[in-house]
């Protein structure tokens, strides 16, 4: 057996894409997103509850496994925002954020879901994803921004708050408290805001975010003259990513699998959401299955080079995309130019106040809500507000992995509503006046004649253990409410039949033929007539209930009707009938 390597290494096939030009490409667009990610992996370190090294370190990692082992060209993984708050959430019930143990049961968190996601991937379920609606993603950023706004409050505001409270706790220790706001804090984090706002305005190609949080450090050393209480981020270790190791415990284990499948779920869904959006620009096509397989191999390998679960970026994506990048081989430039950027200027952190970086993090917790999507969904879609509603709001209020499992399953419980009700639309014949074409047509388009003694349905959906309670319906309101036993269904709308819908149409088949009648099929898929074939269902229904054309069909079932009936026919619609 012949294995082809470009299917176990990816990275082989745009290696042949490689010019001088591209190359060049690729290195500016990896400078931009290096000099970008630096505040970001910070931010985003801090609202995980670890150091903020550990939010570089990540970015520093995950983009070259990602970029060698998925199938998106653009795509950049690293920390998110999203993931971020999953992370404490999950790690701050076990451990105090911070600590050694808080951050060994990170890196076992991240281990446990690169399995989890290399393990998708290896299944083929990258199609998995195409059932949950993005609106699950939308829903829970959403609300995951509000709590990261909330969870900064006491560091942009200077009330003292315990750790780990919920949200509607926070906001009541912070009304309660609003004597004791220390307003030096509030104008450094607004002016850190503020800065970057008006830079992200007028000078979009400068990293906004970066100059913020330099002026915000400017201004805290000209308030320290008149105030104690600014308190600073730190110095962060200026040296690349050291070795770690996951917990590996049995309990451990036990322990953290539940959240590791919310944290692989969600940057499963945020990944592979995140290379459609940008390949619909660049016409690339995404494998969702090597994208599972790359997300889980960047943080397996991750969780052993002290990287957190990340996953794919839509900043960055986006704004690598744009910058000119031609292959991934820019995400890995960005990495590697982070390092160098990281070992030079990491001394500087230790002058970064930590109110600057809560004002940052207010910024990209804006960012995260996508007001012009959740506009759309509220007018125009109910089942998709519901799912909105439902994911914003238990991420709100319930444990944030139970939140992104509830988004998950309406999602699922909505497509599979829609599934279930099929279109089964009644045909007849319509004769163009000109040509004298004679074609099968939907007879809610136009009113047409019925043939009173065979009804024409056509059933666009695939007949599987969902669907064919509806179509039992359908045929039972023919046989019940119209007196017609002879039924002929175009199966050119249908994918697949299960063996439930096999019962069913035979059990069908089998009451109109004690009423005279029978139940055809024309037009049936080759893979579907396939199925059919192999599992008996022709045997059990007759061969010669099946045709290949519409114009056969309706000859050979016409001399099975009653021509005492057809004498007194108004409708005479088939050329039988003449």
């Amino acid at each position: 057996m012949n294995i082809n390597p470009a299917s176990i290494f990816p990275f082989l096939q745009w290696f042949r894409l490689l010019t001088p030009s591209s190359i060049k490409a690729d290195f500016l667009a990896g400078i931009t997103g290096a000099v970008i990610v630096l505040p970001q992996g910070v931010a985003f370190a801090t609202i995980a509850g670890l150091p903020p090294e550990y939010g570089l370190y990540t970015a520093m990692v995950t983009p070259i496994f990602a970029a060698l082992f998925g199938s998106s060209r653009h795509l950049v993984s690293g920390p998110t925002t999203a993931i971020s708050i999953v992370v404490f959430s999950s790690i701050s019930n076990y451990a105090e954020p911070g600590s050694a143990e808080f951050i060994n049961l990170t890196l076992t968190l991240t281990f446990l879901a690169g399995v989890y996601q290399l393990g998708f991937g290896l299944a083929r379920l990258g199609t998995l994803v195409n059932f949950v609606s993005h609106t699950v993603v939308i829903g829970f950023t959403a609300g995951a921004a509000i709590l990261i706004a909330s969870s900064q409050m006491k560091h942009v505001l200077g009330i003292p708050m315990p750790k780990g409270q919920s949200f509607l706790t926070t906001w009541s220790t912070i009304f309660s408290h609003l004597g004791q706001i220390n307003y030096y804090l509030v104008i450094i984090a607004l002016i850190t805001l503020l800065v970057a706002l008006l830079i992200k305005k007028f000078t979009p190609k400068i990293p906004n975010l970066l100059i913020g949080m330099v002026v915000g450090s400017v201004l805290a050393l000209f308030l320290a003259d008149y105030t104690s209480s600014i308190r600073l981020v730190g110095e962060i270790p200026a040296h690349l990513p050291p070795f770690s190791s996951p917990a590996f415990s049995l309990e451990t284990i036990r322990q953290l699998a539940p959240q590791a499948f919310a944290v692989a779920l969600l940057g499963l869904i945020e990944a592979v959401s995140i290379s459609r959006a940008v390949a619909s620009k660049s016409g690339q096509r995404i494998d969702a299955n090597q994208e599972f397989i790359g997300q889980g191999i960047s943080n397996i390998c991750g969780s052993f080079f002290s990287s957190y679960a990340g996953s794919g970026s839509f900043t960055r994506s986006g704004i690598n995309y744009e910058a000119g990048a031609k292959t991934p081989l820019s995400a890995i430039f960005a990495a590697i130019l982070l390092m160098a950027i990281v070992l030079l200027i990491a001394p500087l952190t230790a002058y970064l106040p930590v109110a600057a970086m809560g004002g940052v993090i207010l910024l990209v917790a804006y960012n995260l809500i996508n007001f012009h999507h959740i506009k759309e969904i509220l007018l125009n879609s109910r089942s998709e507000t519901a799912i909105l509603l439902t994911t914003f709001f238990a991420t709100l209020f319930l444990e944030l992995e139970f939140a992104i499992y509830m988004g998950v399953l309406l999602s699922l419980i909505f497509f599979l509503a829609k599934t279930s009700s099929p279109h089964i639309p009644t045909l007849s014949i319509d004769v163009d006046e000109k040509s004298g074409r004679r074609q099968l047509i939907n007879i809610q388009k136009k009113p047409l004649k019925q043939c009173p003694q065979l009804k024409i349905i056509r059933i666009d959906m695939s007949i599987y253990f969902g669907s064919i309670n509806q179509i039992q319906n359908k045929i039972s309101q023919i046989v019940e409410n119209e007196k017609i036993y002879h039924i002929l269904v175009v199966g050119t709308g249908i994918n697949f039949i299960d063996m439930a819908g096999a019962e069913a149409l035979v059990a069908e088949n089998a009451k109109l033929r004690r009423l005279g009648g029978g139940l055809y099929f024309v037009g049936l898929k080759a893979s579907v007539y396939e199925f059919a074939a192999r599992t008996s269902f022709i045997r059990k229904i007759g061969g010669h209930h099946f045709f290949d054309s519409k114009a056969d069909a309706i000859r050979r079932i016409y001399y099975r009707l009653d021509k005492s009936i057809c004498k007194t026919c108004p409708a005479l619609i088939f050329e039988e009938c003449q």
